[in-house]
């Protein structure tokens, strides 16, 4: 059996083609289909909590299948949406469940929401408001015709250049934010576009006028690349932590840790601190078993965890793709070496043998020595 370390980085290499193969799985392509073949016909939170079938792939991609049958607190964390702080999904610890509502936004678009999309139905509502302010009639004939254009054609826009080509859709755009597209530097609207908002330091957020980086916002083509303007939580990008969450289930059933790893690797961009760490087990077992601590230290007070955390890791450092490696490096070597997924390899052999295929090799040993935290 191939050792912990070896079977992530098979996966890792190429992450695309191990996708793909858990795509091609007869079941898993047979309910993805379904999926987006029914869940755009869902209009209220009763039609996705009664789709049994629906509701769990849903689920399982969130990583809550373990909960889908709690529909009726799922339905409770839906009705409340998470525009409040307060809400319950929100409330809750364990931040998949915001995701998952936040996707499922019954609560903020009602019956549009396993197609609401910002570039489609945010852009077109803002339209119509910035109409009633310039005193045109939304109901217009107008106004009307310009939406139904914008909506037959907007889909069909894959790129920054593409919109701004298109003088009718641009003009639309910039409107729905209250910009006027002849009066607006377009080099500098370039700019805005492909900055993005996810970098505080982008172009559209350092702008004192909120308008700009809701235009970029809206049309993240920084984020979404070709599928800005058709970009709509509930369908495609469900789908995808689907086959993500089945890769990593998937590698479990033969090795745990690999699993973790793989988690510990989707997870790593979004912890900002270590409490995010502590408040999901299998992100605080990573850590642990890096540290080489034991899994009693999981009982110690909350605030020492995070302090020890703190001064043997830099947080940041997850947010580096070389650091990440290096540090899910070590985990998977540690992982092996408290859960060996090989025969037996005696200290001597491992000192002085040469470099095995499998299990703990010497040049695995080397790299564990090199990686410092």
């Amino acid at each position: 059996m191939l050792s912990t370390y070896t079977s992530y980085q098979l996966i890792t290499k190429d992450i695309g083609k191990s996708l793909d193969r858990i795509e091609r799985q007869p079941v898993v392509d047979r309910d993805t289909k379904y999926y987006l073949a029914n869940i755009t016909k869902v209009k209220s939170i009763d039609d996705f909590v009664k789709n049994d079938r629906l509701f769990k792939y849903a689920m399982k991609a969130y990583g809550l299948e373990d909960m889908d049958y709690a529909k009726a607190f799922m339905v409770k964390a839906l009705k409340e949406g998470v525009s409040n702080p307060d809400s319950f999904a929100n409330k809750l610890t364990d931040k998949r469940y915001a995701e998952f509502v936040s996707a499922f936004n019954f609560a903020a678009h009602g019956a549009d929401a396993t197609v609401y999309s910002k570039a489609q139905q945010m852009v077109t509502a803002n339209y119509a408001t910035q109409a009633r302010i310039a005193g045109i009639d939304p109901n217009s004939a107008y106004v009307k015709g310009e939406t139904t254009y914008y909506l037959a054609n907007i889909p069909k826009v894959k790129s920054i250049d593409d919109l701004m080509s298109n003088e009718r859709l641009y003009t639309y755009a910039l409107a729905s934010f209250g910009l006027d597209s002849a009066t607006e530097d377009r080099s500098f609207i370039k700019q805005v576009l492909q900055g993005g908002v996810r970098d505080p330091e982008s172009v559209a957020n350092k702008q004192k006028d909120p308008a700009y980086a809701a235009l970029a916002s809206a049309f993240n083509f920084e984020a979404n690349g070709a599928n800005a303007t058709t970009y709509v939580a509930a369908q495609q990008p469900t789908v995808d932590k689907y086959m993500r969450q089945t890769l990593e289930e998937d590698a479990g059933q033969s090795n745990e840790g690999v699993r973790l790893a793989l988690y510990f690797d989707r997870k790593a961009a979004t912890i900002t601190n270590w409490y995010d760490v502590l408040a999901d087990t299998a992100l605080a077992s990573v850590v642990r078993t890096a540290l080489g601590l034991p899994d009693s230290f999981a009982s110690a007070d909350v605030d020492k965890q995070a302090q020890l955390f703190e001064q043997k890791l830099d947080i940041s450092d997850f947010t580096d793709p070389a650091k990440l490696g290096k540090f899910l490096t070590r985990f998977t070597s540690m992982w092996e070496i408290n859960n060996s997924t090989s025969p037996a390899v005696t200290s001597a052999s491992v000192l002085f043998a040469q470099p095995l295929t499998v299990g703990i090799s010497t040049d695995l040993m080397m790299a564990m020595q090199k990686l410092r935290f």
